[in-house]
């Protein structure tokens, strides 16, 4: 049987495990780029604690970033439609003195 026969309507089949279904806080993005790839690492920053942690890193190829970057405009415009607008962050985020290293972009 091919997948087409298992899969007629061209839906994929996604598992997402009950750890992975909790999810994990952040707030925020840093986005890293090479020739080949797109890195994202997201952050947990806490008030008063001058370390940052990691939470989880997602590597993308530059299609797939790019595929993102539409599918999360297409949904915060929809979450905009449904609740009303989104405030733009108005506070000036600094980054920790010496950084993170290499070159970044914030979300």
């Amino acid at each position: 049987m091919n997948a087409e026969q298992q899969n007629p309507e061209g839906a994929i089949d996604v598992e997402l495990s009950e750890e992975i279904a909790e999810g994990i806080y952040a707030n925020l993005a840093m986005i890293a780029h090479s020739n080949s790839e797109f890195i994202l690492d997201f952050i947990r920053m806490m008030p008063g604690v001058p370390k940052a942690k990691v939470k989880s890193r997602i590597i993308l190829t530059p299609e797939h970033a790019k595929r993102l970057l539409e599918a999360l405009r297409e949904n915060i415009s929809r979450y905009e439609e449904a609740f009303g607008g989104i405030n733009e962050p108005n506070d000036a985020f600094r980054f920790p003195a010496g950084g993170f290293g290499g070159p970044v972009g914030q979300a």
